[in-house]
C-alpha cells in the first residue's frame, strides 16, 4: 500500500473518532441527567408521606379554613333553639317571624317567684341568643291556663308586645307606641300590703284580653270581663302581683329601649317546663 493510500486511510478515521467520542459522551450525559431527575422525585416522596408530593402549589398553600368534619356537619339543630325552661309545643308557639321575645318561667305552678330573660334572634327562624335576665315576680298564687278575674294568677302562655306607657317619659330609644299619662298611678296596697308606689313608672302591655295598637290603659276587654285583664310588665313592688309580671325598674328601661315593633316581640311566661 502506498504511502498516500496509508496517509489516507488514518486521515478517514480521525475524522470518524470526535464523532464517535461526541456521541458517547452526550448519551452518558442524558443518563446522568435522568439519574439526577429519578433521585430528586425520590426525595420528594420520601418527605412527603401524605403522597401530595407533585400537588400543585397552592393545594399547600391555601389559607382558607378547613371544612368542618362530617360529623360536626351532620348534627341536628335542636328543636328548642337556644331555649329552655320551656315545653317543645310551647317553643312552636312561639311565632316564626318574631325576632325578639321575653321568657318568663315561673319557680313553680302555685309559686309567685320567676325568672325574666330577653332573647334576640339575628332573623326569623334562627336560634336564640340570651341578652339579659332579671328575677321576677308573677301572680300571687302562680299560674293558670283558664284565668278568671280577681284569682290571682298570672296566665299561661305566648302573647304579642305591641304597646307601653308611664307615668314617666319614656326613656330614650323606645321604639313601642307609648303613652305617657298621670294615670299610670298604682294606688292602694299590694297583695302582701307592701307599697305600690312606682309600679307603673314604666309598664309594656301584655296582649291578655286586650285590643292591641292601643294605650295599656283601655279598658275593653274582647274576650269579656270574666277573664280579666290589664296583665302588665311593670316595676316590680317587692311583693307578688294580681296577675301581671314585675321587674327590677333598670330592666323595665331596658325592654323599653330594645324592643322593636319590626321584630314582632312577644312574650311566653308560664311555670318551669310550660
Amino acid at each position: 500500500m502506498s504511502e498516500n493510500r496509508r496517509a489516507s486511510s488514518r486521515t478517514a478515521r480521525a475524522a470518524r473518532e470526535p464523532r464517535t467520542t461526541f456521541t458517547g459522551r452526550r448519551t452518558a450525559l442524558a443518563a446522568a441527567l435522568g439519574l439526577m431527575t429519578f433521585a430528586v422525585g425520590w426525595v420528594c416522596v420520601a418527605h412527603d408521606p401524605a403522597g401530595t408530593a407533585g400537588a400543585p402549589a397552592h393545594a399547600r398553600t391555601d389559607s382558607r379554613p378547613a371544612a368542618a368534619p362530617r360529623a360536626a356537619r351532620d348534627v341536628p339543630r335542636s328543636v328548642m333553639q337556644g331555649l329552655t325552661g320551656i315545653s317543645e309545643a310551647t317553643r312552636a308557639r312561639i311565632p316564626a317571624g318574631s325576632r325578639q321575645l321575653v321568657l318568663v318561667t315561673g319557680k313553680a305552678q302555685d309559686s309567685s317567684e320567676s325568672t325574666a330573660s330577653l332573647y334576640t334572634r339575628p332573623s326569623a327562624g334562627a336560634d336564640w341568643t340570651k341578652v339579659q335576665s332579671w328575677p321576677a315576680r308573677n301572680g300571687a298564687k302562680g299560674w293558670s291556663t283558664e284565668r278568671a278575674y280577681g284569682d290571682l294568677t298570672s296566665p299561661v302562655g305566648v302573647f304579642p308586645l305591641t304597646d307601653a306607657g308611664g307615668l314617666l317619659t319614656k326613656p330614650p330609644g323606645t321604639r313601642l307606641p307609648y303613652d305617657e299619662s298621670d294615670g299610670f298611678v298604682a294606688t292602694g296596697r299590694g297583695v302582701n300590703g307592701e307599697s305600690l308606689e312606682g309600679s307603673f313608672d314604666y309598664v309594656v302591655a301584655i296582649d291578655f284580653n286586650r285590643r292591641p295598637g292601643n294605650s295599656p290603659l283601655d279598658p275593653v276587654k274582647p274576650e269579656g270581663e270574666e277573664k280579666g285583664g290589664n296583665i302588665w310588665l311593670h316595676v316590680d313592688h317587692d311583693g307578688p302581683s294580681q296577675g301581671c309580671v314585675g321587674i327590677p325598674k333598670d330592666g323595665m328601661r331596658t325592654l323599653l329601649q330594645f324592643l322593636d315593633p319590626s321584630a314582632n316581640p312577644v312574650i311566653a311566661m308560664g311555670p318551669q317546663g310550660f
